[in-house]
């Protein structure tokens, strides 16, 4: 009896501890399992606000510039009226070309021709010219109601307005400093004022394509 109670005991308390035990591995395991559960809850939650805080981003990105341009909206009066002055000073400056780009000294000095005016005329100059940056103006357009046929006549005659602009101004600035260039002088001065002169043209038969298109008269 005396050894049957020592052992009854020990297997009664390593049966509590074993009891214990498993529930508290139970416990753990339980806890854990919550963690988990929890875990993947807030991972879902996650993706959720991750998929939702993208999308609305994107979708600002779209709108954002398509309000921009629609806050541009079709040219104004006064952008209209900066085209057809622009167009009439470049008319100006071709017929009266010769007088325009000569710059003679006082009392009967020297005079030079200077290629300076075809820069001006052409809105390159001043940001109080009223051609400067007129692309701008020039984009406007398509929030306007045109047909479709002035619409494509319209970008391809901006195109040849883009192309005769940058000549014209490579052609002055060089004309400018043709003098002072190796192997240069008043001929080659000369030479490239004419050949800004060509671009000009071309930028006046753009300009009045652009007007037609827009149902302006100069």
């Amino acid at each position: 009896m005396r050894v049957l109670l020592p052992l009854c005991a020990t297997l009664s308390s390593t049966a509590a501890f074993t009891a214990s035990e498993i529930r508290t591995n139970r416990d753990v395991v339980t806890s854990r399992s919550l963690a988990t559960k929890s875990d993947e809850a807030s991972v879902s939650i996650e993706r959720r606000d991750f998929f939702g805080i993208t999308a609305a981003a994107a979708a600002s990105t779209f709108l954002i510039p398509t309000q921009a341009a629609n806050a541009a909206g079709a040219p104004s009066a006064e952008d209209l009226q900066r085209i057809r002055t622009g167009y009439n000073g470049i008319t100006y400056l071709l017929e009266n070309f010769e007088k325009e780009t000569t710059v003679c000294r006082e009392n009967g000095g020297e005079c030079k021709r200077d290629a300076e005016p075809v820069r001006r005329y052409m809105g390159l100059r001043s940001t109080t010219d009223p051609l400067f940056q007129i692309e701008k103006v020039f984009a406007k357009v398509k929030n306007m109601d045109l047909d479709i046929d002035k619409l494509e006549t319209f970008f391809e005659a901006t195109e040849e307005w883009n192309t005769a602009v940058n000549m014209s101004n490579s052609m002055a600035f060089i004309s400018q400093f043709g003098e002072y260039n190796p192997g240069g002088g008043k001929d080659e001065v000369l030479k490239y004022l004419n050949e800004a002169k060509k671009q000009v043209e071309l930028a006046e038969g753009a300009l009045s394509k652009i007007m037609d298109c827009l149902d302006m008269k100069p």
